[in-house]
């Protein structure tokens, strides 16, 4: 990480700070993080991105934290000459529309999937890009304030699943900083009431279709909602005693929205995902968690039954890692 090498490149330009289609509570913590830090050091800049800010939790927070961000179709003059840096996303990654702008720069902690090669970039795998974020503060010494560090501080919360998933040892070093900082009672006070009613159906919906083969967990549901709450679900069926592996799916403009968790040690969700969609979609992540997409184009593919179909992807995918390392432990 080189901060003076972002602030140069920045500096004299129109810069917006892009974050993922549909931004959960670590894509605006993070955009709000950099865009305070690079305020600090004298560069102005827009947050924006593509779709709705979908659920409670990140609404309040919005509110909370007082940060502004617009929908890409609030934005009528960005043009190819004004910089982008794009934040808990990449370019060319299925969930980070492409904008007017120029992709100069990128600050993420997902795996890539296809490179890019920006003018700056900070990619590092760790369980929150706010915890990359709250290192810019730290190793420049730049003073963080308390509205700022509280909203960063939520992001590693929500994204790490209160440290109880994807977490790094850097995420913890980030939390012990940011803790001195925070207003824990804004903590607490985010994290209740964040369920709408609606979120019940959806839940009720992947229980009554839930499917388990071995210690695979596989839900569908026949109706769009937020990517987070999908992935919330993913993360109640991981909590199954007999499920170490959760794909989760919703309906998502005629096509599918994929969340998939992991807790074994040899599958790794991200990569297994991108195997999975391969050809029909779009996928990938991290070890414990990722995300894809099976666009309404391709639907056709999955033939009849559909769900049948994404459930071999899968377990066809998983079984062969199975038999790849059954392979290596007869041989040791």
């Amino acid at each position: 990480m080189d901060w003076l090498k972002l602030v140069n490149l920045l500096k004299g330009h129109k810069v917006y700070l892009q974050t993922h289609n549909f931004p959960d509570p670590d894509a605006l913590a993070s955009a709000f993080g950099i865009q305070v830090f690079l305020r600090a050091h004298g560069v102005e800049t827009t947050i924006c991105y593509s779709g709705e800010v979908e659920t409670n939790s990140t609404k309040k927070m919005m509110d909370v934290f007082h940060i502004e961000a617009y929908e890409i179709d609030e934005i009528t003059d960005m043009s190819p000459e004004d910089y982008i840096v794009t934040i808990d996303g990449q370019k060319y990654n299925s969930n980070l529309t492409d904008f007017p702008g120029n992709e100069v720069a990128c600050i993420d902690h997902h795996p890539t999937m296809i490179p890019c090669a920006y003018e700056y970039s900070d990619l590092r795998i760790c369980g929150a890009c706010a915890s990359i974020v709250a290192n810019y503060f730290k190793e420049s010494e730049t003073t963080l304030d308390t509205n700022t560090a509280t909203a960063l501080l939520y992001g590693i919360k929500m994204d790490t699943d209160s440290f109880n998933r994807g977490v790094t040892d850097f995420d913890i070093e980030m939390f012990s900083y940011l803790h001195k900082l925070a207003d824990n009672q804004t903590i607490v006070s985010l994290s209740h009431n964040n369920y709408e009613i609606q979120d019940l159906y959806a839940y009720g919906e992947a229980i009554r279709n839930i499917k388990i083969y071995d210690n695979v967990g596989f839900a569908s549901i026949s109706f769009d909602c937020p990517d987070a709450l999908v992935a919330m679900i993913s993360d109640f069926i991981l909590g199954l005693d007999i499920v170490q592996f959760a794909v989760v799916y919703a309906t998502r403009n005629g096509g599918f929205k994929f969340s998939v968790r992991n807790e074994t040690k040899h599958y790794h969700a991200g990569t297994v995902t991108a195997k999975a969609l391969k050809d029909i979609g779009d996928g990938g992540g991290h070890f414990a968690m990722a995300g894809g997409i099976v666009t309404a184009d391709q639907i056709h593919t999955l033939g009849e039954n559909p769900h049948f179909e994404i459930q071999q992807r899968f377990m066809n995918i998983l079984y062969a890692i199975d038999e790849e390392v059954a392979q290596k432990e007869s041989e040791e």
